[in-house]
């Protein structure tokens, strides 16, 4: 509760949060496109970097639509996914066309430009990844939904009056950062892109910075909340920002998404409580109310320089803060987020450990070692079958163990292949060994295929589903790569408690 209070104690002295942001970025911005990523991470932030497209499949398990986190398609082109790294941090990813973006360099310079930007009340921008037709845009997940959420589709309890006057001042300090940084243009900016953080905080999306498509639309919402001047000449200004901020003031005011020019009829006409939110009946200042209606009405200036800036913003919603030391998770009326400790997994031997890292070549030591002892008694061979054939097959496999020893894989893949084509003899063994020549081969499907064969063969032998595990990770299917090392984590328990118990 005390980083929840920390955040708020100071916020009626904006010179001194003005300080504060003049200072952050510069510890964790980056020069330009290509340079090394600093690796330090700031107040829990890692610095800008670019991600590949394997860790963002495997992140988000390979786009899958139950990690859309986007809330309006028809107001979100481009889709959000929701994705957690290696690291166990959650993360957004935004995913555009190439078409938006054709040029990978212009599109890693632009995010690299808003790749600097560090503030508190963003979600910032972590990454980018450009691979083949692929751009996508990587940013801090924000756990406890958007400002659409909490006002239009409200379940438990509506935003109380306080949180909304702080999450229009949070906004206007972003929006004042952003402009004192160099990047006044935000596109689009609507309650969709306004999110609550793990403590409830709101936060300004970063993906509204940057353009959706490299010169295409910046607004994709309804034309009748756009800024005049956008629908004159299709370009945006700091000025639409501030008209843009202004449509997100009366969604604060009302609890609904009402057309700027009937609203402004509305105040015109001095039905201020009419305009308000009936929710909040009784259980707000009118004197404060009358402040945030006449900051909205000045931002819905027709004439672009007649609108107030986003210093002014903050100088307005500054001295409305009369909650400071309320964690914002209370005020929203939920509980403050705590992560679940992850799902304790089995201990893993050896070849677990080696197989989780996908150390291949730990991998191959063990199996060296390990040579034949799982095929024990899986073969019994009549005299009959001592032939010269049977005698050619043992002398493949031999050859394709010497190979094996070696490294030298492609040999190996050959011998072994001549011993499983006899089909005479079967060996889950030689089966496991070629599946990791095929690894190394960066043959995947192949390895996968024969860890499935080692598996028929020996159905409860768990490097056939150690094999399988290592195959299906470098297919991009960590799901189905974690269970399957769980399972054979599982059997390999099982089989101790057998010896044991024996």
């Amino acid at each position: 509760m005390g980083c929840c209070q920390s955040s708020f104690q100071t916020e009626t002295h904006p010179e001194n949060d003005q300080t504060q942001q003049q200072q952050e970025p510069q510890n964790h911005s980056q020069s330009s496109p290509g340079a090394v990523p600093d690796p330090a991470v700031a107040n829990g932030v890692p610095s800008f970097s670019e991600f590949s497209l394997a860790d963002l499949k495997a992140a988000t398990n390979n786009f899958s639509s139950d990690n859309i986190v986007s809330e309006s398609g028809e107001k979100a082109p481009n889709l959000v996914y929701k994705g957690r790294l290696k690291n166990r941090k959650w993360i957004a990813v935004k995913k555009f066309t190439k078409m938006a973006w054709p040029d990978p360099k212009q599109f890693a310079e632009e995010a690299w430009g808003v790749g600097k930007l560090r503030h508190k009340r963003l979600a910032n921008l972590i990454g980018y990844c450009c691979d083949g037709d692929e751009r996508l845009l990587v940013a801090e997940y924000m756990i406890n939904d958007t400002l659409a959420k909490h006002l239009f589709h409200w379940e438990n309890q509506t935003i109380e009056w306080a949180m909304r006057l702080r999450v229009a001042f949070c906004i206007a300090e972003a929006l004042d950062y952003c402009s004192s940084e160099g990047h006044p243009l935000y596109h689009d900016l609507n309650a969709y892109r306004v999110i609550f953080d793990e403590d409830g905080d709101p936060r300004l999306s970063c993906f509204g910075l940057m353009k959706n498509s490299r010169d295409g639309k910046s607004y994709s919402t309804n034309l009748a909340y756009t800024p005049p001047e956008y629908l004159r000449n299709g370009r945006v200004t700091p000025e639409s920002v501030i008209y843009s901020f202004g449509t997100v003031l009366l969604d604060l005011i009302s609890g609904k998404h009402i057309p700027p020019s009937h609203a402004l009829d509305m105040i015109r006409g001095k039905n201020i409580i009419l305009l308000m939110d009936s929710h909040l009946e009784g259980k707000f200042s009118t004197e404060e109310a009358t402040v945030v209606v006449g900051l909205a009405s000045q931002c819905l200036q027709y004439e672009p320089w007649e609108r107030p800036s986003t210093r002014d913003l903050v100088a307005t919603l500054a001295p409305l803060q009369t909650k400071p030391d309320v964690p914002s998770y209370v005020m929203l009326g939920i509980s403050k987020y705590e992560e679940a400790p992850p799902t304790p997994q089995r201990a893993l031997s050896p070849m677990g450990e080696a197989c989780s890292r996908h150390d291949l070549t730990a991998i191959h030591q063990i199996l060296v070692m390990n040579h034949y002892k799982d095929d024990e008694g899986s073969n019994e061979l009549s005299f009959q079958e001592w032939t010269q054939q049977m005698r050619d097959m043992l002398e493949a496999r031999k050859r394709g163990d010497y190979a094996f020893r070696d490294k030298d894989f492609k040999t190996a893949i050959d011998c072994y292949s001549q011993f499983i084509d006899v089909g005479t003899m079967v060996s889950s063994t030689v089966f496991a060994r070629r599946s990791l020549c095929y690894l190394f081969c960066d043959q995947p499907d192949a390895a996968l295929a024969d860890a499935m064969q080692a598996q028929i063969v020996n159905p409860d032998w768990p490097t056939a589903f150690y094999m399988q595990s290592v195959a299906l990770a470098k297919l991009d299917m960590q799901k189905d790569a974690a269970d399957m090392l769980n399972e054979a984590a599982g059997l390999e328990e099982k089989k101790q408690r057998g010896a044991k118990g024996s």
